[in-house]
């Protein structure tokens, strides 16, 4: 009956509205004898302005971004995903990778591969609220072969009102023998690449608060120790033998080093409010690093300040910022190559690989966008201009810059779930012509999801 009923109204609709339409020129030459037409969008007569034809510039600089991101990522994936979930996968997974009435323990495979580097598998396995609540544990670990190997292990704490704080112990070690190395300063040149391994231990007690939703303060105490080794991947030049034919070694290298470093970052950010459709963001840390072998100490500091507005309040964020980054010896003292201001990989000027840009200084400017994929997803374009410089950006000059372009999907938390799928390139210095340098493909995840 009800099918009946729902099939007869909607017949009486389908009538209804013809004769709707048929008499509408009738109604429509007896009113305009009566009645101009009503201005219903209340632009009344006004001409097209300057501004009017200005909105297009944007509309047609971003359409190339707008369709990758809408016909490439969100669209392909959003059905993906809505037909597992339809069919019970990310449900059916996360039960059999974790365990208790509220999965708070569990393991997950990893993989990782980045272009240019050994590719990674490992595991990552946790315990959340061990014993009691607000205590977590997690052990990771992964290889890329004998000679590739990290394990990191960290109790964390969490307390105060809505265990909004935490402390965290944590045991790191790590051996590489892919590592680059592409020379300092702003003019390396990608021909340049040569390779080298590092051997790292690493201890680190961390005190992270949340005064507010937007405000993050956090304190670090890292004691590390780092030991270099000749290395290599493929066919590339290697540092060691460079070394052994004349070249300068770079701070730090022939002997490895050992560092106490103590750091306080504060960041303040008001995408963290969900209300809150566009705002600011900034932030700021320093350290303090004494090398003990050689008994030298410098300090490292930097800050990004940045704005962003939410176009139409469903998470769809664009966000401008700009960032530097210093690193300066105390009493004339050297700096470990590897603890300079690096671009690149995890760094800003994400196109380029990890470690290549290294100098004293920093400089970058970020147009980004992000928008919500799935739960735990989000799509991302970032658009970067920037590079490293000598002492206090000595040295800067825009025809020094480089850009960098990416687009990927990676995680709402990277902290937690550090998933990531990016594609992006890098370019030369604007004065050698700003061609392409580097071309960046990565794929994996290093956390569980």
């Amino acid at each position: 009956m009800t099918r009946t009923r729902s099939l007869r109204s909607l017949l009486v609709s389908l009538v209804a509205s013809l004769v709707l339409l048929a008499a509408a020129p009738a109604r429509a030459a007896e009113t305009s004898k009566e009645r101009a037409v009503p201005d219903y969008d209340g632009r009344g007569s006004e001409p097209t302005t300057a501004g009017d034809v200005a909105l297009w510039v944007p509309r047609l600089v971003l359409l190339p971004p707008y369709l990758v991101s809408e016909y490439v990522l969100r669209r392909p994936l959003g059905f993906a995903i809505a037909g597992a979930e339809r069919a019970g996968w990310p449900a059916a997974v996360y039960d059999f990778f974790t365990f208790g009435p509220n999965h708070d323990a569990g393991f997950f495979p990893t993989a990782y591969f980045d272009f240019g580097f050994r590719t990674s598998v490992g595991l990552y396995t946790f315990w959340n609220n061990a014993g009691m609540q607000g205590h977590d544990l997690v052990l990771r670990g992964s290889t890329g072969g004998k000679d590739w190997l990290t394990a990191t292990f960290s109790e964390r704490f969490r307390f105060g009102p809505g265990r909004r704080s935490s402390f965290t112990l944590e045991a790191m070690g790590v051996s590489r023998p892919d590592y680059m190395y592409y020379g300092l300063g702003p003019d390396t040149q990608k021909g340049e690449l040569m390779r080298y391994g590092q051997d790292r231990l690493q201890g680190r007690l961390t005190f992270e608060t949340r005064p507010t939703t937007a405000t993050l303060v956090r304190s670090e105490l890292t004691l590390r120790s780092v030991e270099f080794r000749p290395g290599g991947f493929a066919n590339d030049a290697r540092l060691s033998d460079a070394v052994a034919n004349g070249l300068a070694a770079p701070a730090g290298y022939t002997r490895g080093y050992t560092l106490v470093r103590s750091e306080l970052t504060a960041t303040y950010d008001e995408r963290k409010l969900k209300a809150r459709r566009a705002g600011v963001f900034a932030g700021a840390r320093g350290a303090m690093n004494s090398e003990l072998r050689a008994a030298e100490s410098f300090v490292t500091y930097g800050a990004k300040v940045g704005g962003f507005l939410d176009v139409n309040k469903r998470g769809r964020v664009v966000s401008l910022a700009a960032t530097t980054r210093f690193a300066d010896p105390l009493d004339g003292g050297e700096i470990p190559f590897t603890e300079l201001v690096t671009l690149g990989g995890l760094e800003p000027m994400r196109g380029f690989y990890a470690g290549r840009l290294a100098d004293r200084s920093a400089a970058v400017a970020e147009l980004a966008y992000r928008w919500p994929i799935w739960i735990w997803l989000n799509g991302s374009m970032r658009a970067e201009v920037g590079n490293v410089f000598g002492e206090h950006l000595a040295g800067f000059d825009a025809k020094k810059l480089r850009w960098s372009g990416t687009i990927g999907i990676e995680s709402t938390n990277p902290a937690e779930t550090g998933f990531e799928l990016l594609f992006g390139v890098g370019s030369e210095t604007f004065e050698s012509g700003g061609k392409v340098d580097s071309v960046r493909f990565v794929i994996g995840t290093t956390n569980g999801l």
